[in-house]
């Protein structure tokens, strides 16, 4: 990266915008937005045929199902461990070609910590609900909220709050925001009366956060362009 020199005109205000702005090029110029929305986006679709073939349902013969999701227990632990790391090394790398530091190892860490949160928290649900048996009726709205928020794509969506807080990036916790609303209070949750019907509906949240994290990815490179 080049810049122009400053003008030495003793002005402080002026010295202080030039600094601001050098300031703001550099962030902008660390800023590796659609490298990071690619890959979460990548590791949401690919969690699909995990969860599908790897979801145990159980249908009684008055209609009623049970299910367990291990598929996805197996593969969201390392593929977020392997995406986060990614992630790092592509802002590395973009930061070292341009002689430029990066901020990366805060969010290398939030990723690394949201690994161990989601099983834990997924799991401490599944224990509480054992305990408590369901409602009568339809589940509790904050049920379903915090049911979205411990999933894999919720805590996609608090990691990219922190990279957004990191890069100082207004569009990123803009897109950030529209996500989470989206996955946490939008998409429909109709499990079906039987073996395929429960797995496509699980499928349908993870279609739509891959889509809009590839979309997202393919609109932040465009503007970077």
């Amino acid at each position: 990266m080049t810049t122009p020199s400053m003008a030495a005109d003793g002005d402080p205000r002026r010295i202080l915008a030039d600094v601001r702005a050098l300031a703001h090029r550099v962030r902008v110029d660390q800023r590796m937005t659609w490298a990071a929305l690619l890959v979460l986006g990548g590791m949401t679709l690919l969690a699909i045929p995990f969860d599908w073939f790897g979801m145990r349902v159980d249908c009684g013969p008055d209609g009623g199902c049970t299910f367990a999701r291990n598929g996805m227990l197996y593969y969201w632990p390392a593929a977020m461990l392997i995406g986060y790391g990614i992630i790092a090394v592509c802002y590395l790398r973009a930061a070292r070609s341009r002689g430029l530091g990066a901020r990366v190892l805060p969010y290398a860490i939030t990723g690394a910590v949201t690994t161990l949160v989601f099983p834990a928290a997924w799991l401490a649900v599944h224990l509480y609900f054992q305990s408590h048996p369901y409602p009568a009726g339809p589940l509790p709205f904050w049920y379903l909220v915090l049911d979205r928020l411990v999933m894999p794509w919720g805590m996609i969506g608090v990691a990219l709050l922190v990279l957004a807080w990191l890069e100082r990036n207004l569009a990123l916790l803009l897109f950030t925001t529209g996500y989470l609303a989206l996955v946490l209070l939008l998409l429909p949750m109709n499990d079906g009366l039987d073996t395929f019907g429960i797995r496509a509906s699980m499928a349908l949240p993870q279609v739509v956060a891959g889509i809009v994290l590839l979309l997202g990815a393919a609109g932040f490179a465009r503007s970077r362009r």
